[in-house]
């Protein structure tokens, strides 16, 4: 089994769109304010610390995963919940550190191996194989 960020799979539900994803999951609406990790915890643009929010949902998306036998997640790059290897710094200007975001943490330290749309194509071999 494969979880796919719903983003990827053409439902808008970013922060600006519609649902589904890990923050709506941990009790946050859409749309909402965009948020970037500093520091370990999730901030808004304004400055809401929606650290638990994150962690909840994170969490919520794990149990899914769990009860699916799941083993790979597609995720969405770059994001606060989904990022894989990069994320933004925390200061809304685009910058990018290493990092992971809050749902791609607790998939890793559970044994489900995480790729970004960006790594699709060079893992392609392996993914279609978790799917026989």
């Amino acid at each position: 089994m494969i979880i796919v960020s719903g983003c990827l799979a053409g439902i808008n539900c970013n922060y600006k769109g519609d649902p589904i994803c890990p923050e709506q999951l941990g009790g946050l609406p859409t749309p909402r304010t965009p948020a970037e990790i500093k520091e370990g915890n999730v901030f808004t643009k304004n400055g809401v610390d929606v650290t638990p929010n994150f962690v909840n949902g994170a969490k919520e998306v794990l149990k899914i995963a769990k009860m699916s036998n799941c083993k790979f997640a597609i995720l969405k790059a770059k994001s606060p919940s989904c990022g894989s290897g990069q994320i933004y710094d925390g200061t809304f200007t685009e910058k990018l550190i290493s990092g992971d975001g809050i749902l791609t943490k607790e998939l890793k330290q559970n044994g489900i191996k995480v790729f970004t749309e960006k790594e699709i194509e060079t893992n392609l071999k392996e993914i279609l194989e978790a799917t026989k």
